[in-house]
C-alpha cells in the first residue's frame, strides 16, 4: 500500500460518521468533499487542506505548511502539510478538522 494510499485510510478515519462526506478522484489522489466542496485530501504523501483564504496566511507560518502550488501557482485559500506535520493521529485530526470547519461556511452544490 502506497503512501498516498495510507494517508487516505487515515483520513477516512478522521472523517468516519461524518453527515455530508463523500470521496473523489483529484489532482492525481482522492479528495474529501462535504456537501460537493472540496476539503482535504491526497497528493503523493502530502496532505492538501483548504483552509480559506482569511486562514491562509497563517497557515503558511506553521512548522511543516506550505502553499499549495499543483498548478505551479499556489492555489488561494489551499496549503499542504507535509508528512512531518500530519505524523499522528491528533496532527492530522487538526489539520482536517480546520479544512472542515471551512467547508461548512460554503454554500452546498
Amino acid at each position: 500500500m502506497s503512501e498516498q494510499d495510507r494517508l487516505a485510510e487515515r483520513i477516512e478515519a478522521v472523517l468516519k460518521g461524518k453527515h455530508g462526506i463523500t470521496q473523489r478522484k483529484m489532482f492525481g489522489g482522492v479528495c474529501f468533499m462535504l456537501h460537493g466542496n472540496m476539503v482535504c485530501g491526497t497528493v503523493k504523501d502530502k496532505l492538501m487542506a483548504r483552509v480559506g483564504s482569511e486562514y491562509q496566511e497563517k497557515a503558511l507560518k506553521l512548522k511543516h505548511v506550505r502553499p499549495m502550488d499543483f498548478t505551479g501557482k499556489p492555489l488561494k485559500g489551499m496549503v499542504y502539510v507535509l508528512p512531518a506535520g500530519i505524523r499522528t493521529k491528533a496532527s492530522l485530526g487538526k489539520w482536517v478538522a480546520r479544512a472542515l470547519e471551512f467547508a461548512r461556511t460554503l454554500p452546498r452544490k
